[in-house]
């Protein structure tokens, strides 16, 4: 277990903390040499994961972000139709042969590579990131396949491109839908949930100069209290990181309910969850402060 001991270690001096799991399955990816498909409610880090990754690995990341409706040509590559136009009309005025004046257009000089390819092609390892993967279709999902099982594309026109060096590949979802099982089988499983108020007191600390160990357990707690809720949208790491640097910036040193009312708008982005709340804490009811 050394290994993942020291994978620990240095994920929390590239300012992430992550949890025995956590390291563990990035300890197998990289061995492996597997996509990581992490999947867990917003705000909990998937995406700064990657990040702190590639922080620790002092190498590039490539990201990609999804959205619906994106194609091939934003993640994939596209031709440079406008240069192909220009040439062509240079060759047919010299009078060149048409069948080499194809091969010329359809050659690496004339492609125009993005995310998923410049992960491929880089000279040096990289990070890819393949950002809200739940928001693309099972069509989109199909382009990625020989990618995450091969690490390589193929083209029509070129052939296929295999990669120059393997990329580490962290797949975020929010699950707002499910994913196929083929696109599953091929990575190494990560959920990431709220942390525990242990562990959500080391992001604090780790987080926010200046934060003092009684505040980040005072706001640990808080959160947690909170979370449990109905709400339409709980409050994630990123708020309640946002909430605690807001309370130092206020000179607070402990939390009241006065004062959660006062901040309350750092944690809370629904005006339904934020009147929720209010007449929670007016009332004092099921958010006590001990």
């Amino acid at each position: 277990m050394n290994g993942i001991e020291e994978l620990k270690n240095h994920m929390i001096k590239a300012d992430y903390i992550c949890n025995e799991k956590t390291a563990t399955v990035l300890y197998l990816a990289e061995a492996l040499q597997k996509p990581v498909l992490v999947e867990g409610p917003a705000g909990v880090g998937k995406t700064a994961i990657a990040q702190a990754f590639s922080r620790m690995k002092g190498i590039p990341l490539i990201r990609l972000q999804c959205y619906e409706g994106i194609d091939e040509s934003k993640a994939l590559y596209e031709w440079n139709y406008k240069r192909q136009l220009l040439h062509i009309q240079a060759a047919v005025n010299q009078g060149q042969d048409s069948r080499q004046v194809e091969e010329e257009i359809f050659s690496e000089s004339f492609l125009l590579s993005r995310p998923l390819l410049n992960s491929i092609i880089s000279d040096t390892p990289t990070v890819l990131l393949i950002d809200e993967i739940d928001k693309v279709d099972f069509e989109f999902e199909a382009l990625l396949l020989e990618l995450l099982s091969e690490f390589q594309i193929t083209i029509p026109e070129l052939g296929t491109i295999k990669c120059r060096h393997i990329p580490y590949v962290f797949l975020t979802s929010n699950a707002s839908r499910e994913l196929s099982e083929a696109l599953k089988r091929r990575c190494l499983y990560l959920y990431l949930d709220f942390p525990s108020r242990e562990m959500e007191e080391q992001i604090l600390l780790l987080k926010v100069p200046d934060l003092s160990q009684q505040l980040a357990e005072k706001v640990a707690s808080v959160m947690r209290r909170i979370r449990g809720v109905e709400m339409r949208k709980l409050p994630s790491i990123a708020e309640s990181i946002d909430w605690a640097a807001s309370l130092v910036w206020l000179g607070k040193d402990d939390v009241d309910v006065d004062t959660l009312l006062q901040t309350i708008n750092t944690l809370v982005k629904h005006q339904e969850d934020l009147e929720k709340l209010e007449r929670m804490l007016y009332s004092r009811q099921d958010l006590e402060f001990r």
